[in-house]
């Protein structure tokens, strides 16, 4: 993204993939990025509509089984996220969708196929995964700790072309032991709340990435901490 243009945020299919609250991601993108005085305009793709393959950062949510399957094949024939990633686009994916970037996962009872753009596989855990999660984020990404609400059924494993996301604290993530999975400008995690609205680091990191810069300016983040704060708290009693 050049400083002359408009950073495009996309939201994949939100007719299918939206679940507690997964919109605010979008959301805090635009916001964080009008703070900084960066022109940003944002893109809701139905399931119907071909997926463009030329914006900055790509958004994927949560859902239930049936939405999750459809849109992995509507995605794969449709071919516009692929082209996306190859050409440098970043990528936020959520729970269903973060597991539908990998090569496999269960729905209804039947194995699909995923996008195959991230070094995983997920299946069913014998125990549904609610509640608060925490753990300790990459440190090569540089970030402070995550804090998000899961609630979901499957567990991932991670392939050796992928690093975990965070190391988990509270919480199941993907195994009880990592959360969450990212490899060059893909970022996949469990983690509602939204996540950027729990994470504005993440959400900052997402912009650098886009744009290409190394830092960006300080904003007043005084109230995500204090939520940020009290979410890690109550994972921690």
């Amino acid at each position: 993204m050049s400083t002359e243009s408009v950073l495009r945020i996309v939201w994949i299919y939100p007719d299918l993939l939206s679940t507690y609250g997964d919109r605010g991601n979008m959301l805090i993108l635009a916001h964080r990025a009008a703070l900084r005085g960066i022109p940003a305009q944002t893109y809701e793709v139905r399931s119907d509509q071909p997926m463009p393959a030329t914006a900055d950062i790509y958004l994927i949510g949560g859902g239930e089984d049936g939405p999750q399957a459809l849109a992995a094949q509507r995605l794969i024939a449709d071919g516009g996220v692929h082209r996306a990633v190859g050409q440098g686009a970043a990528v936020l994916a959520i729970c269903a969708g973060y597991q539908l970037f990998g090569h496999s996962f269960f729905a209804k009872g039947a194995k699909f196929a995923g996008l195959g753009l991230l070094d995983l596989d997920s299946d069913r855990g014998e125990t549904r995964a609610v509640g608060e999660l925490r753990g300790e984020i990459d440190p090569r990404l540089g970030l402070p700790a995550l804090t998000g609400f899961e609630n979901h059924g499957g567990r991932t494993h991670l392939g050796p072309d992928v690093s975990p996301l965070a190391r988990v604290s509270a919480g199941i993530g993907n195994d009880g032991q990592t959360e969450g999975a990212w490899h060059g400008k893909i970022l996949g995690t469990y983690s509602h709340g939204p996540a950027l609205a729990r994470n504005p680091a993440i959400a900052d990191l997402l912009l650098r990435w886009a744009i290409g810069a190394d830092s960006l300016a300080p904003v007043d983040d005084t109230w995500a901490e204090a939520l940020r704060a009290e979410r890690l708290t109550a994972a921690s009693v």
